[in-house]
């Protein structure tokens, strides 16, 4: 089984940015194989790693459950959904991607999101590593691709009401009784210490921060890679020195 990386947390606190970092930073160090699922239906993950964005998961599971008669004769759905899913990964420079997407249409997916969730399982076994960078909440998570995760990080900024979001997704996470190895608190832009109280509160563990960082900012107006960032950026430096707690686990 490979170790899964899930990203967590409220709009705007750069988990994004940040799940593109840790990927850019396992391929730099040649940890293993890396499978980006982009579970996020505003996807974007695929820009910050330099890919344009192919047909995604969403639309999968729309044209199979409206349109079943579609499923060549001789194939199982399962084994369609399984093709299907295989097709949609896309090759990237050391490492693959898989777009989520989020399904339109008003047709009745329970049937097909089983049987991707068992497809999921399957494929993330072929990496060493799987990040997954997913929308606040989880729900998408838990219903689309696997209920567990070696690292969950959930990542915020340093205000009131983002801890406070950190602190509903961590209830959320034992709620759904996702498997989580690690739970994570990773506070983004930030350059001072947060009190112990309250990263207590959040009822995670507390991972670290990462600085404001001039060169991710201006990589993000001008809608570069973070493979373009230069090897010596403050952020990817703070991660590195991170990188223990997050894929050194394995």
């Amino acid at each position: 089984m490979g170790y899964v990386i899930a990203m967590a947390g409220k709009g705007g606190t750069g988990k994004t940015t940040i799940a593109s970092l840790i990927i850019r930073s396992i391929k730099d160090k040649k940890l293993g194989s890396i499978l980006a699922i982009d579970a996020d239906p505003n996807s974007n993950l695929g820009e910050l790693l330099g890919i344009e964005p192919g047909k995604d998961i969403g639309k999968i599971l729309d044209e199979i459950s409206n349109a079943p008669d579609t499923i060549p004769s001789g194939m199982t759905k399962e084994r369609f959904i399984q093709f299907q899913v295989q097709s949609a990964v896309q090759e990237g420079d050391g490492f693959d991607i898989l777009n989520m997407g989020k399904p339109e249409g008003p047709g009745c997916y329970c049937y097909v999101n089983n049987v991707l969730r068992g497809v999921m399982t399957k494929l993330i076994k072929d990496y060493d590593y799987i990040v997954i960078d997913n929308e606040a909440g989880l729900e998408h998570l838990s219903r689309r691709t696997t209920r567990l995760a070696n690292t969950l990080i959930v990542v915020s900024d340093a205000s009131s009401v983002g801890l406070k979001s950190a602190q509903r997704i961590n209830a959320l996470v034992k709620q759904l009784k996702f498997e989580v190895g690690i739970s994570a608190l990773l506070v983004n832009r930030f350059n001072k210490n947060i009190e112990d109280s309250r990263i207590k509160e959040t009822g995670l563990a507390y991972l670290g921060n990462l600085p404001l960082d001039a060169d991710i900012e201006e990589s993000s107006l001008n809608g570069k890679s973070v493979f373009d960032l230069p090897s010596d950026a403050p952020i990817l430096k703070a991660l590195n020195l991170l990188g223990e707690k997050i894929w050194k686990h394995r």
